[in-house]
Order: structure tokens, then sequence, then C-alpha cells
């Protein structure tokens, strides 16, 4: 096995980040003693979309949020991540 490398210091994220996309990280670290990490309080990141619904549908998850207290839009992310789980073939 090669000599690793020693991890350069960077002053910014942007410097890093050019570092990384031109180097390989095997050169620096050795990646058959990584372990799993667990970030549970990492917020995943969230991209907004447009959906079109049916107003009658849409008006129908605003009943059942309202019965529930929480936000439509939580709701439906709500169901669809639920749906995803039960059908994932993961």
């Amino acid at each position: 096995m090669n000599k690793l490398k020693e991890m350069p210091e960077f002053k910014t994220e942007t410097e890093e980040r050019k570092f990384w996309e031109s180097h390989d990280s095997s050169d620096y670290m050795d990646w058959n003693k990584a372990k799993l990490a667990s970030l549970p309080k990492l917020k995943p990141s969230t991209k907004t979309i447009s959906l079109r619904l049916p107003e009658t549908l849409l008006e129908r998850i605003k009943i059942e949020a309202n019965k529930r207290d929480i936000p439509y839009q939580s709701l439906i992310k709500a169901w669809l991540a639920n749906d995803v789980k039960q059908n994932s073939k993961i």
C-alpha cells in the first residue's frame, strides 16, 4: 500500500471544493478504515416544485390537513414519503 499524502488545509469551502474536483481522495485517506457516519440532526436539502392538482383534490387535502392541524404541504410530503417507503424495493 502506498503512503498516504498529507491532507491539505483550506482557507475557504470554495478552495476545498476545487481541490477535490481534481484530486483522488484515496491518495489522502484509507477508505478501508472508513466508518459509517450518522447525522441525525442534518436537515435534508429541499427543492421547490410546481405541482398542478385538480381544485377539488386540493380542497380535500386541505380539509384532511385541517383535521390533523398541520399545513397541507406537510401532509402531502408525509403521504408521499410514506407511499415511497412502502413501495420501495430498496
